[in-house]
């Protein structure tokens, strides 16, 4: 671990900082990937000298590229992992939805990701890499009011599963970790985004949705989010193990969304809307 270095996005915080804390703790050379210069100083103050805190917003060319060079300039550190984990998180049905906004959510978590792979795969392939796609629950199970969100996580899970076969001829992996709830600040970023969108669709359209924002509500309140440290294992398990997984489950919520998407179309509906329902009337 000492001579090989460990690229991860989104590393500010949640699970990128608490990944890349955790695998500088490990001995890797962690490149941590965030988009502000205050972002650095926070994890300097938690991190040992090794880590290495670098400016890349995944949505920018310019800094993927730099990336890119810095990290090859690291002759005595090849680049052995990469951790997409930068993601945004909106929700909401999708009549309320503006166009922008989902734009700019598949320009963070499926374009960023692709690029940011591409830019470093010739790095990757040559020290035999492994590449870990952060998902989500979602990846698997797309529930009313998240579909935008859903269908980048079902996207990323399109990539890993096609890029882990073009991958295979060099002796590469690809993992997937799809976690349930997490404790982030996430939350309080989609609580605000609500509250916006909310703000800003007309009070018949607010009435007609109403099953699904009284049930929505009551599901943040209901909803038990783990702690990072186990996506943390996953993702250390995924670039350590000599068995690493296709995908790791994390979290009882994200294990249970992956058996639900198995069941028939009208079965899953049913118990679906059941759910909602019965949330919404606070029974």
């Amino acid at each position: 671990m000492n001579n090989k270095s460990i690229l991860i996005t989104g590393a500010s915080t949640g699970i990128g900082k608490a990944c890349a804390l955790h695998l500088d703790n490990m001995g890797f050379v962690v490149f941590a990937g965030v988009r502000k210069e205050r972002d650095k100083d926070t994890l300097y103050k938690d991190a040992s000298d090794k880590l290495k805190p670098i400016i890349l917003d995944v949505t920018k060319e310019d800094t993927i590229v730099e990336a890119a060079e810095i990290i090859s300039n690291e002759a005595e550190y090849p680049l052995y992992g990469l951790v997409n984990n930068a993601g945004i998180g909106i929700s909401g049905v999708l009549e309320a939805t503006p166009e922008t906004e989902f734009r700019k959510l598949l320009e963070v978590n499926v374009i960023g990701l692709h690029a940011v792979t591409r830019a470093l795969l010739p790095l990757l392939r040559k020290n035999k890499g492994r590449i870990i796609n952060i998902g989500s629950s979602a990846s698997f199970m797309a529930g009313p009011g998240a579909s935008s969100y859903a269908a980048s996580k079902f996207a990323v899970r399109a990539i890993s599963d096609s890029l882990r076969l073009e991958l295979k001829p060099f002796g590469m992996f690809v993992s997937l970790v799809a976690p349930g709830a997490i404790e982030s600040d996430i939350w309080d970023k989609a609580k605000v985004y609500k509250e916006k969108l909310r703000n800003n669709v007309a009070p018949e359209l607010l009435e007609a949705y109403n099953l699904f924002i009284k049930a929505g509500d009551k599901m943040v309140d209901i909803i038990k989010p783990i702690p990072a440290l186990e996506v943390v294992n996953a993702v250390t398990h995924g670039l350590t193990s000599n068995k690493p997984k296709y995908v790791y489950l994390v979290g009882n919520d994200a294990k249970k969304a992956y058996k639900l998407s198995k069941l028939p179309k009208s079965l899953f509906n049913w118990l679906v809307m059941k759910k909602i329902t019965k949330v919404s009337e606070g029974s």
